[in-house]
């Protein structure tokens, strides 16, 4: 069960185990989808549309997009960025996951309400996931800027990366973006986990009693389902954050954009096929016991 379950009788597992489980989902998540997440970050800072008739635009679909990485940068193109990027994860998915547990926990002792309702799991998914993001946001910058980057490369190393920016930037660059990614966060992971709770209990009314003997289909599609809803209503505030993220690093990008502005749902196919990988495993990995 993800979050307190004040009906386990003791079958609850430890905040260690809940810690250690994010971890490890968000590893094998990471893993798993960055190479949409590298197309998925191309398409938002690339400010042409994503459209044949640009003549403009260097990018124009997913499939056309993964040829023309792997043509101009090879197939570890694809995991630029792939430490940070994991360093995120895993320091993401431990203290979300961790203060998820104990947040419903909390209000499960602290009040009336029932820890497994809808409202509960936005308010506590929303709170966990900015505690989260204010833990590990520098180095989703550094992720950011690292799967920007075109070639030449202007960051050799995760420590030249730190040293740079640091330098020509100053320490505040490390928080670029921080507004609209809280702004966007708490609404997306808030309907994460409660619409993953709804649909868990959607699936279990539909499904016949001997189909639901397959707890990780169970978790596949609904993770799948929350993460698609979820990435849909918040989506265009993380396309502002990856801007600012970038702001002041155009020239490592400029091969694939111009300063023109595009749609907010303009890159949506590609997030969403991205997106619906990641949930999904991320509910699957971790563990459930129902």
């Amino acid at each position: 069960m993800v979050g307190y379950d004040p009906k386990a009788d003791g079958r609850n597992i430890s905040n260690f185990e809940v810690a250690v489980a994010g971890s490890v989902s968000g590893l094998v998540t990471r893993v798993l989808i960055s190479p949409l997440d590298i197309i998925k970050i191309r398409f938002q800072l690339q400010i042409e549309r994503l459209s044949r008739s640009d003549p403009n635009a260097k990018y124009h679909g997913i499939l056309q997009a993964g040829r023309q990485i792997l043509q101009e940068e090879g197939p570890t193109a694809f995991w630029k960025g792939h430490i940070p990027a994991q360093l995120l994860s895993i320091g993401y998915g431990a203290v979300q996951f961790l203060s998820f547990e104990l947040l419903t926990e909390l209000v499960h002792r602290a009040s009336v309400h029932d820890a497994r309702d809808f409202s509960v799991h936005f308010v506590c998914g929303g709170l966990s996931a900015c505690v989260a993001t204010l833990a590990v946001h520098p180095v989703d910058v550094l992720r950011t800027r690292f799967a920007a980057q075109g070639e030449p490369r202007v960051y050799k190393t995760l420590r030249d990366a730190v040293v740079t920016m640091y330098r020509t930037e100053g320490p505040l660059v490390f928080y670029k973006g921080l507004n609209p990614t809280m702004l966007a966060i708490f609404p997306y992971a808030g309907f994460q986990f409660s619409f993953y709770s709804s649909l868990k209990h959607a699936y279990e009314w539909v499904m016949p009693a001997e189909g639901r003997k397959d707890g990780n289909l169970k978790n596949l599609l609904c993770g799948s389902g929350a993460g698609v809803i979820s990435k849909t209503l918040t989506y265009p505030l993380d396309l502002f954050k990856k801007r600012l993220q970038v702001g002041g690093f155009e020239q490592a990008r400029a091969t694939f954009g111009q300063q023109i502005f595009i749609g907010s749902y303009e890159v949506s196919s590609a997030v969403l096929t991205k997106r619906i990988e990641p949930t999904s495993v991320l509910f699957m990995c971790f563990f459930e016991e129902d």
